[in-house]
């Protein structure tokens, strides 16, 4: 909302005559209240002699390409000037403002006495751009006949010691798209009292004759109509200075005194206004749906299709305007004009913003429209805009006001504790502040404690307790709220559980695992891709009724697929040698998600309210995934490096155990989408927490990703929580180094040969190792050979060779109880 700040000085000075404050405490005062400033340009400096002048006489010149005109000027000297204007939009007579030799414009741009077109020109007329006013260079500057007298200064006539402010309104303030409402902000900034623009106004009286028929259908949602005939008007009056520099600084082109005329009121008051030719229109004035097929013509020229969705102004020969948006081109007011029929309504905001929107056509009505318009003001600046088209235009008001009215409720009272705002910002208040603030909004406020508050009806987005709270504080100012940094009690700390996820991320990454972060929604069809059976559980997805997109709508239910995205986004740029892990949380559907009607906002919900929330909530669990491809040992001068195998996927669930203070235990199994020959079901204490190995080949291709490439996904949550981690010790003796050979049948899982290798070498044995595995004519067909490297310490005194020898021997031994081994 754009607007000098001479106009906010007026409005502020009818409740303090003695107010004044300069642009940059106007700055502030509207920053106190919550408004940002966007702009605050000063008028342009204009020095010389810039003077009121009146065209005494017009010579065309047709000898030229383009129209020229030698216009005689009365300057208030002895002898008139004599200026050349290629500007059309005056005559002989008319008031302009006249740049003499020495005057120098915004540019800068100085004026002199030359020659031009063959005439001496001696100064210039000035149009409102190169004035510095507006950025209208169409025609020049013509004042009302009566605005100074020829020679006067014109800086001094025209106010051009004024600023321009620009103030940036939210679209929940639409109250604040006028100078009343703006007006009333800055009184209360600055303490002073704020006398109503609406009201200010003497009420008309009624004039005599009959009123102009008008009717709302109910399928319009409008609320109120009016109508209002003025007749003998001057349509080619020009709107005195001080109206069209207003319209001027707030973006509006001056056009007619009746047209401007109603453009004032709206920036003044924030009701729109429109004026019917009131010859071209027949019978009575509805408020209705477009009909499908119909046709109308805008203001703009743009010949539109409507819409049944369409709100429209229609007389007896169909649509004569969009309400709310654009008059129609039939019913334009023009220079042979005489009987205005002049509009003020309520339309429905988002019926003006659906046909805004439909026919890409937006105007300063229709903006005001969208953000709601007060509806109690439509009568006051219906008589406003009477009164100054009267006074400027010449006529008489013919007809009294017309009006068609639909009862909407009106806003709900609000009861809020006097002391709420003070609770809310931490800060006491003097008594009373709170009624006091809610009052100078415009609130009705009784009661002393709790306080019954009315809101005014041009605040509709005052609706709850909350946003009285909010008022209270904007105007008391945000600044005065102390900003107090909370304190963290002593002796608190992460959680276990915390403690345990940050070992996890820790660990992988010292490991070389790079965390990423994939998107929580699945791709579609992406357990088809997998072949996952139909009643796999990770199928029971969770979806959200409204996805980000369309082919995503369900909640992931395990880390993979979106891993395994971002691993063929990075491969797909050149990044072939990948380790990729994440934490996060996944969502698996249980029978108890019901859905939990509606629950009292008001206040706090029952035991049993939250605990069916609780129930109707998925399952979310915390998992850790990892995703590895290409090299895991890098090449260089020592070799071609080693490519990642399903071996490094079994040793990363084993860092992710050692994090997490669990041993987690392996064992050969046949898990989608895994590959059933190199897989391994991750367990602790006998219950599976996940899954390790590499991935099937087929999946891998349908995926567009490399073979060979390794995934891990563990279950966070389903590992036991352990607090206190056992401290490492060491030992002060030497170990004993044993590699033990054993053969067994090929079938035999190389981790079930270690298992039973460890109970039965005691506690003697500190660490076992598989590292070589032999198949081969020299152990037999169907067998394969198997060699441990094992190490043996006592803690409390040097081992002997033999003690060595024999707890190995015995681990040999329950090996080949357990699984049938032998020693090669």
């Amino acid at each position: 909302m754009r607007a000098p700040q001479s106009w906010y000085t007026e409005v502020l000075r009818q409740g303090d005559p003695a107010w004044s404050a300069t642009a940059a405490e106007v700055d502030e005062g509207f920053v106190r209240v919550g408004f940002e400033i966007e702009d605050i340009e000063p008028f342009p400096q204009i020095t010389g002699p810039l003077v009121i002048g009146r065209v005494a006489s017009i010579e065309e010149l047709p000898e030229f390409k383009k129209p020229i005109r030698f216009c005689t000027v009365e300057v208030g000297e002895a002898e008139p000037r004599g200026i050349v204007c290629g500007a059309r939009n005056f005559a002989e007579g008319d008031l302009i403002v006249a740049a003499l030799p020495g005057t120098v414009l915004p540019g800068p741009f100085e004026i002199a006495s030359r020659k031009t077109y063959g005439r001496i020109s001696d100064g210039m007329i000035c149009s409102v751009s190169e004035l510095g006013i507006g950025t209208d260079h169409s025609g020049i500057l013509v004042l009302a006949p009566a605005t100074a007298e020829p020679g006067a200064d014109a800086r001094e006539v025209l106010g051009l010691d004024d600023t321009a402010i620009d103030v940036n309104v939210t679209p929940d303030r639409g109250y604040a798209f006028s100078v009343r409402g703006l007006g009333r902000e800055l009184a209360g900034s600055f303490g002073v009292p704020f006398v109503d623009p609406a009201q200010a106004e003497e009420a008309l009286a009624t004039a005599e004759g009959e009123p102009w028929p008008v009717a709302i259908d109910d399928e319009s949602q409008a609320t109120r109509y009016t109508a209002r005939l003025i007749t003998g008007v001057d349509a080619t009056a020009v709107s005195p200075w001080w109206m069209q520099k207003r319209l001027l600084v707030a973006g509006v082109r001056p056009i007619s005194a009746i047209v401007d005329v109603t453009n004032y009121v709206m920036l003044e008051l924030g009701q729109p206004l429109h004026a019917f030719d009131a010859d071209r229109v027949s019978g009575t004035v509805t408020v209705r749906p477009a009909r499908a097929g119909e046709k109308l013509t805008t203001l703009d020229g743009t010949d539109r299709v409507l819409d049944p969705e369409d709100v429209v102004i229609a007389d007896e020969t169909g649509p004569i305007a969009l309400a709310g948006v654009m008059g129609g081109a039939a019913t334009e007011v023009g220079d042979e004009t005489t009987r205005v029929l002049l509009e003020a309504a309520t339309f429905d905001p988002v019926r003006v913003f659906r046909t805004g929107k439909r026919h890409k056509l937006t105007s300063e009505a229709s903006k005001r429209f969208e953000r709601s318009v007060d509806p109690a003001i439509t009568a006051a600046a219906s008589d406003r805009a009477a009164a100054l088209i009267v006074e400027i235009a010449g006529g008489q008001i013919a007809s009294p006001l017309s009006e068609a009215q639909v009862t909407v409720p009106a806003i709900p009272d609000i009861t809020i504790a006097a002391d709420e705002p003070d609770r809310t910002a931490g800060i006491s208040y003097p008594p009373g502040t709170t009624a006091a603030r809610l009052t100078e909004v415009g609130c009705v406020v009784t009661g002393t404690d709790p306080l019954l508050v009315s809101p005014p009806t041009w605040r509709p987005d005052l609706r709850q307790r909350a946003d009285l709270v909010e008022e209270v504080l904007r105007l008391e100012g945000l600044e005065r709220i102390p900003a107090v940094v909370p304190h963290a009690p002593a002796g608190t700390g992460l959680t276990a559980g915390q403690r345990r996820r940050r070992s996890l991320g820790r660990s992988l990454a010292l490991n070389g695992y790079v965390e990423v972060l994939p998107y929580p929604f699945m791709p579609a069809n992406v357990f088809d891709t997998w072949d996952l059976p139909a009643d796999d559980d990770r199928r029971r997805t969770v979806g959200v009724l409204n996805p980000l997109e369309a082919d995503r709508p369900d909640l992931n239910t395990t880390l993979l697929p979106g891993l395994l995205e971002m691993a063929a986004r990075n491969i797909a740029r050149g990044q072939r040698d990948l380790g990729l892990y994440t934490i996060g949380q996944v969502v698996l559907a249980t029978d108890t998600m019901t859905p939990v009607g509606p629950i009292d906002v008001n206040r706090r919900p029952t035991d049993d309210e939250i605990a069916a929330l609780d129930a109707s909530l998925p399952d979310q669990p915390l998992h850790v995934a990892v995703v590895l491809t290409g090299l895991r040992d890098p090449a260089g001068p020592w070799g071609p490096g080693r490519a990642a195998d399903y071996l490094d996927a079994f040793e990363a669930a084993r860092t992710i155990g050692r994090a997490a203070g669990v041993s987690i235990d392996l064992s050969a199994d046949d898990h989608k989408p895994w590959h059933p020959g190199r897989c391994a079901r991750l367990t602790v204490d006998g219950v599976t927490v996940g899954y390790a190995g590499e991935l099937h080949p087929t999946v891998l291709e349908r995926l567009g990703l490399p073979p060979r490439v390794c995934a891990v996904e563990v279950d966070v949550d389903a590992l036991p929580l352990t607090t206190v981690l056992p401290a490492p010790t060491v030992s002060a003796f030497p170990a004993v180094l044993q590699d033990v050979a054993v053969v067994v049948a090929d079938d035999v899982p190389a981790a079930e040969v270690g298992e039973a290798l460890r109970a039965g070498a005691g506690d003697l044995l500190e660490s076992i190792e598989l590292f070589d595995v032999f198949t081969g004519d020299q152990v037999g067909a169907g067998n394969k050979s198997l060699t441990f490297a094992l190490r043996f310490r006592a803690g409390d005194r040097t081992l002997t060779e033999d003690e060595a020898n024999a707890a190995k021997l015995s681990a040999v031994d329950e090996a080949g109880r357990r699984v049938g081994a032998r020693l090669r």
